[in-house]
């Protein structure tokens, strides 16, 4: 799963990235991106901030309404169920990442581990967004099997990442074609082992459905 992320260029370099309209208005957010967190999302040719995270709603054990959940993983293999279902088929989207992390090590001492492509400062991972009373606009990564990839000796899924060929086949092909595209990386991937905190900040959230 990923509940970090890097995404180190301004809104103006996304949108000439992605041949895409900046949003009025700006767009504040912070180079590494927690669950809960405002990010940058491209979707309907136009770079927007969003909210990370589905919001989840629970209650108390007693039935009272407590703070909803940010759900900011989608798994491929729940793409049709309700929670997900009806923005899988009508609002897909493009996350730019400069990189993402996993925590790595032992049980109280876990480290972050970055990986990147090699040879780019900026992609897309597969997203899936909505409009939402708790959150607003808000946004969930699309995870699938590391199985193949380079990022299985460091998590069992990660996230789908989309080459320039396939943006347009992920945000308006049909549901079928797009969870086609839903398979591991199996180009080449630059993986940093660092000695920071996994538990640092926001990074100890986790929601994954």
């Amino acid at each position: 799963m990923c509940n970090l992320y890097r995404m180190t260029k301004n809104v103006d370099e996304v949108a000439k990235w992605f041949d895409a309209i900046a949003a009025q208005g700006g767009a504040n957010f912070g180079e590494e991106v927690y669950p809960g967190y405002p990010g940058l999302v491209v979707a309907g040719g136009e770079v927007s901030k969003m909210s990370w995270g589905f919001p989840l709603v629970m209650k108390g054990k007693s039935g009272q309404p407590l703070k909803p959940k940010p759900v900011n993983n989608a798994r491929t293999d729940k793409l049709d169920s309700f929670f997900w279902r009806y923005s899988f088929e009508e609002r897909r989207c493009l996350i730019p990442v400069s990189a993402w992390a996993e925590a790595q090590g032992a049980k109280g001492a876990k480290t972050r581990t970055w990986m990147s492509l090699p040879d780019d400062d900026l992609f897309a991972v597969a997203g899936v967004w909505r409009d939402s009373d708790e959150f607003g606009l808000c946004y969930s990564m699309v995870m699938t099997d590391s199985a193949g990839s380079a990022s299985e000796e460091v998590h069992s899924r990660m996230p789908v990442l989309l080459s320039p060929e396939n943006y347009e086949g992920w945000v308006s092909g049909s549901p079928d074609e797009a969870k086609a595209l839903c398979t591991a990386w199996t180009g080449d991937l630059k993986i940093d082992r660092t000695d920071q905190a996994w538990t640092r900040g926001a990074a100890s959230q986790k929601s994954l459905l």
